[in-house]
C-alpha cells in the first residue's frame, strides 16, 4: 500500500534541486535515450514528482515531442520507497491526464529489468526492441556517388527540410520534431545531408564517443531509398571517423528496420548482442490491471 502521506503533485522548476539530487544520488533512474537531459523538460506538461512533507521521493516524466507520442524521459526514486511503490501513484497519475488529452502513446525503451518488470506490470506491451552495432577500424572503401548527388556538412538553415525528411522516413513512434533535430545538431560531432536537384533527400547526425561516434540518426526520404544514398552517408561517417584517427561507431535501430540494418552490415557493422525491448501504451484503451 502506498503510504497516505504522499502525494502527487505537477513538477516545476523550483524543483529541480531536489530531482537532480535523486538522479545523482540514486540507483533507480530511468533516463530516455534522448538530446535533453531530464532536467532540461522541467515546465512542461506531464511532469510530475511523489514528495512527501515537501521532500520529493520520485519523478515521473512523459512529455509529447513530437505530439501524439509521449516517451517516458525520466522516472525515479528514492530507496526509501519500492519501485512499485513510487511507480503506482506517479503512473495513475500520467495515466489520467494523458487519456484526459489527446491520448497520446506511451513508449520507453527498457535499459535496465528493473524497469522492464514495472512496465510488463502496467499498462504497456512489448512492441519491439532496439538492436546494438558497432563498426571497428577496418578497411573501407567507398562507394562512387550517384551521378548529382551530393553529401555535405549540414547547417542550421537544413533543420526545417531535415525534419520533414524524419517525418517522411520513420514511422511516427521513431520521428524526431525539429526541435529535438535542433539539439541533436548542435551536439553532433559530424553532421552531413545529402541532397539532389530536386532538394535535400537524406541526412546523418552522429555524435562523439570516446573511441570514435555514435551515429545517432540516419534517414532518407521513401521515394530515395534504394540507392544507396543511406550507405553514402554512413560511408562519408567512417571516412571521418578515420581522418580522425579513431576506432570505432556505434549505433542503435530498430528491430523490424531490416532495411537499415542491412545497410550497416554491408558496410561491416556487426551485432554487439545488446538489445533493449520498447514497451507502448495508449492510456485511456486498456484499464489498469
Amino acid at each position: 500500500m502506498v503510504a497516505v502521506s504522499l502525494q502527487v503533485r505537477q513538477a516545476v522548476q523550483a524543483d529541480q534541486q531536489q530531482i537532480a539530487h535523486l538522479l545523482f544520488f540514486e540507483a533507480c533512474v530511468h533516463r530516455h535515450l534522448d538530446w535533453r537531459a531530464p532536467l532540461d523538460w522541467l515546465g512542461s506538461p506531464h511532469y510530475w514528482v511523489l514528495e512527501e512533507g515537501g521532500c520529493i521521493l520520485a519523478a515521473l516524466a512523459c512529455p509529447q515531442d513530437p505530439p501524439g507520442i509521449a516517451w517516458i524521459r525520466l522516472f525515479v526514486c528514492a530507496a526509501s520507497l519500492s519501485r512499485p511503490e513510487a511507480w503506482l501513484p506517479l503512473w495513475m497519475m500520467a495515466r489520467a491526464e494523458v487519456a484526459s488529452a489527446e491520448r497520446p502513446i506511451v513508449a520507453a525503451i527498457a535499459m535496465q529489468p528493473w524497469f522492464e518488470r514495472i512496465l510488463a506490470d502496467s499498462d504497456f506491451s512489448q512492441d519491439q526492441a532496439i538492436l546494438m552495432y558497432e563498426w571497428n577500424d577496418q578497411a573501407f572503401t567507398p562507394r562512387p556517388l550517384l551521378r548529382g548527388v551530393r553529401i555535405r556538412p549540414m547547417l542550421a538553415a537544413d533543420l526545417p527540410a531535415v525534419a520533414a525528411v524524419d517525418a517522411a522516413a520513420f514511422a511516427p513512434l521513431w520521428v524526431n520534431s525539429q526541435a529535438a533535430l535542433q539539439k541533436a545538431h548542435a551536439q553532433a560531432i559530424h553532421a552531413t545531408v545529402a541532397e539532389t536537384a530536386e532538394g535535400l533527400v537524406g541526412y546523418q547526425l552522429s555524435t562523439e564517443n570516446p573511441l570514435g561516434a555514435h551515429l545517432a540518426r540516419l534517414a532518407v526520404r521513401p521515394e530515395a531509398q534504394g540507392q544507396g544514398l543511406g550507405s553514402a552517408l554512413v560511408g562519408d561517417l567512417i571516412q571521418d571517423t578515420q581522418r580522425r584517427g579513431k576506432i570505432r561507431i556505434t549505433l542503435n535501430t530498430q528491430g523490424d528496420n531490416v532495411s537499415s540494418q542491412k545497410i550497416y552490415e554491408r558496410l561491416g557493422f556487426v551485432r554487439t548482442g545488446e538489445q533493449y525491448p520498447v514497451y507502448t501504451a495508449q492510456p485511456g484503451e486498456v484499464a489498469y490491471a
